[in-house]
């Protein structure tokens, strides 16, 4: 198990970045990544507690084992500082995202009402979670973002599993995930944006979601779908000329 002086910082992408991402939503992100090479960039299994938020922010990452008695007791207020679920916490700044790689267990809940209250205080973006939370009601009254696989009464020790290493590579859902990666998050689930390639994502999730708006309003209009999805070169011309009474200022 990791000691809390081993932990390691994240380093953390321009806010930018985060807050274009959230603006393009995880579809866009998903099929773009896939024409980037990343077949499957969806963390699997968590949905929205609550539905209506989309977010995205860097990764803090607390990797879960199978609990060992001589390791770990079960009482949630024994030695508290030594209990990595909150040192995961603890760096958090506004706009973070904390990955928990909770290894789909459906017993244990890794966080409850004042661990995300907490993270909501400092400003986090959200929380995904490959397993549970506990204190449900309380946690969809928090401004804080909750993906999870579902809800328990249990505490994060008190059945199958233990803390066990904070900030490192998690498989959360699936899915890898590197300290620091963008995670995106909406109401359709949950995307890992590597960061190297978050910019190059960013100028042509861009473009898609540009032509996809000219698109919407064409086919809300009774607009020939052969012709507006995907758009084609048929409608070339008045998609530019559209884009083009549409710029800012």
């Amino acid at each position: 198990m990791q000691s809390p002086s081993d932990i390691q910082p994240i380093t953390r992408p321009p806010r930018a970045w985060c807050d274009a991402l959230a603006a393009i939503g995880t579809a866009t992100c998903s099929s773009e990544l896939s024409l980037m090479g990343i077949r499957d960039a969806q963390i699997h299994g968590p949905r929205p507690l609550k539905l209506g938020r989309s977010v995205a922010g860097p990764a803090l990452t607390l990797q879960m084992m199978p609990k060992r008695e001589d390791l770990y007791g079960s009482n949630e207020y024994e030695n508290p500082e030594v209990q990595l679920h909150r040192h995961v916490l603890y760096p958090a700044e506004a706009g973070d995202m904390v990955v928990v790689d909770a290894r789909g267990d459906m017993a244990s809940g890794i966080f409850g009402e004042m661990m995300l209250t907490f993270l909501a205080g400092r400003g986090g973006s959200g929380v995904v979670v490959d397993g549970c939370i506990r204190d449900s009601a309380k946690a969809r009254e928090l401004d804080l973002g909750v993906w999870v696989k579902g809800v328990t009464p249990n505490y994060h020790a008190q059945t199958n599993l233990i803390p066990f290493a904070v900030n490192v590579p998690v498989a959360c859902g699936g899915a890898l995930v590197m300290p620091g990666d963008i995670i995106v998050a909406d109401d359709d689930g949950v995307v890992v944006v590597p960061v190297a390639m978050a910019e190059r994502l960013i100028e042509g999730a861009s473009q898609h979601v540009e032509w996809e708006e000219f698109a919407r309003l064409r086919l809300s209009q009774g607009g020939d779908l052969r012709k507006y999805y995907p758009l084609t070169d048929a409608v070339q011309d008045e998609y530019q000329a559209w884009r083009a009474a549409n710029q800012p200022g």
